[in-house]
């Protein structure tokens, strides 16, 4: 384990704006939030703390130029999308360094995040000739039937801490490709990311209002933003407390949702699975990103006659993780996003002691001066009923158990309210195809890991979500149906309608 360095520490802290109309502005009342860098607990960065009118600006703002943007043709609207992509990969480095210093993750997965941010702006530019909508045979002679996909209008999009820069373009990408404006509201934890790629929408030239930012905190300029008629779609990653308020908020004028929410991702091993490789994708599902991640290995199970073998050698990799300066290259685990986030984990921990369980690795924080870090923490002898297992713990802590048939591995797994991600490690095609459709869960990752791929919906059962990202199923979200019925007869008329005819 290493100190983090006195390179993290800033002399001064820098203060950013507001971002609406195609200006950075203050906000309108006096409060700002301070950004901390998790792995040395200084301040870094302050943002205004968005009032309710900020909110309602940028949403005015939005309104007034999604009609222009939505008459630029979609090719046109992709080259802005190009640019921003290229922009991002020109500043990759810089990127990823203000990633690591306001999340703590490591800077190999924060230049990764960051690869991803360009290529949804990417991938999604392709759709630019492909939102398609249907012509289709009438039941009357002399009649067509179109249904076309416009624009919703005004998008909120709401972004978490864990992944601050890959959600923001996740967002934006599909929502300008289909002709909509956006306000992002990155999470106070770390907006700085999301801060950094609308300057590069501004650099870019896209068109003032299309793009907006307000920063704050969720209890207003939030609320706001889900409450007002002017939203279309609220598109929020977030944790499922947060997207039932969402939910609750947005229902006043009916808006339309895509919310990714919480998670419990359990990881099966049979008997008969690759265990080296199978290993290494149990290691790298659950502490990466330090375990927050919504789709991380967050309860494993193993097949009673591997369970021993494969648990100790799970424990060995685990210990030989590498916690230290997230911007040291080598370093396997930074810390946590924040105290909060911290003593979350230290619950479950103390609740798994409360339960008699066994921890078989960690379970305290290491002997660092500062920085909100955990140890990899294994433990044992959990049962299915525990709160380890049933509700989302979110940092680098998981919870083993042993399982004696493959059929009730499936239905441990899906004794759950979340159904988000899901790992099956197993070559016996029957089991594949058993987890393929009875595993209840968006996704199923068989002798794989994720992150999860562009062209992929990525998507959840129960309480893990409304609507997808990604994919074509994603972008449609984006996108409002509307039918046409046309007549092109000569003389226009019906039997139907005598005798008004």
């Amino acid at each position: 384990m290493e100190e983090p360095s006195s390179v993290f520490i800033m002399a001064s802290s820098r203060s950013e704006k507001m971002f609406i109309d195609g200006d950075w502005v203050d906000g309108s009342g006096e409060e700002t939030i301070d950004v901390v860098n998790p792995a040395t607990e200084e301040v870094m960065a302050s943002v205004p703390k968005g009032t309710r009118e900020d909110a309602k600006r940028a949403l005015d703002s939005a309104a007034r130029a999604q009609k222009e943007w939505a008459e630029i043709p979609p090719l046109k609207r992709a080259s802005f999308m190009q640019r921003i992509a290229q922009l991002i990969r020109e500043n990759r480095e810089e990127l990823a360094s203000v990633l690591t210093s306001e999340q703590g993750k490591p800077l190999f997965e924060s230049r990764a995040e960051v690869d991803g941010s360009a290529a949804h702006f990417e991938y999604f530019a392709e759709f630019a000739r492909r939102i398609e909508g249907d012509v289709l045979p009438s039941d009357n002679p002399g009649q067509t039937i179109m249904i076309l996909r416009l624009p919703i209008g005004v998008v909120a999009a709401i972004t978490p801490w864990n992944f601050p820069s890959a959600m923001v373009a996740r967002k934006l990408a599909p929502a300008l490709i289909t002709g909509n404006s956006v306000v992002v509201k990155p999470s106070s934890n770390t907006p700085l990311s999301a801060i950094e790629i609308v300057k590069l929408a501004e650099r870019s030239g896209i068109p003032k209002g299309v793009v907006n930012l307000v920063t704050g905190d969720g209890s207003e300029a939030g609320d706001e933003l889900c409450g007002n008629k002017k939203t279309g779609l609220v598109t929020m990653t977030g944790s499922t407390e947060a997207g039932r308020k969402i939910m609750q908020r947005a229902s006043n004028q009916v808006g339309k949702l895509i919310l990714e929410l919480g998670g419990k991702a359990p990881f099966i091993v049979w008997r008969d699975a690759d265990m080296d490789w199978a290993l290494k994708c149990a290691v790298w599902a659950r502490y990466w990103n330090c375990g927050q991640t919504c789709i991380s290995s967050e309860r494993l199970y193993l097949d009673e006659s591997i369970k021993a073998k494969f648990l100790g050698k799970f424990v060995e990799m685990s210990k030989n993780l590498r916690l230290g300066d997230p911007k040291a290259e080598g370093t396997d685990l930074g810390p946590m996003v924040s105290k909060k986030e911290r003593e979350t984990s230290e619950g479950f921990i103390e609740l798994a002691r409360g339960e008699g369980s066994k921890i078989i690795l960690g379970g305290s924080t290491p002997p660092m001066r500062r920085g909100w870090y955990l140890e990899p923490t294994v433990i044992d002898g959990v049962h299915q009923e525990s709160p380890l297992v049933q509700k989302e713990i979110f940092g680098p802590v998981v919870p083993v158990l042993e399982v004696e048939s493959f059929d009730r591995a499936i239905e441990l797994a899906n004794d759950s309210d979340y159904g988000l991600a899901s790992y099956v490690f197993t070559k016996d095609n029957n089991n594949v195809m058993k987890a393929m459709h009875r595993i209840r869960f968006g996704e199923t990752y068989i002798n794989q890991v994720g992150p999860e791929q562009l062209q992929g919906a990525h998507t959840g059962f129960r309480m893990s979500g409304v609507g997808a990202e990604g994919s074509r199923h994603g972008l449609e979200l984006y996108t409002q149906l509307k039918t046409c019925y046309i007549d092109w007869n000569d003389r226009p008329g019906l039997p139907y309608l005598f005798p008004y005819s």
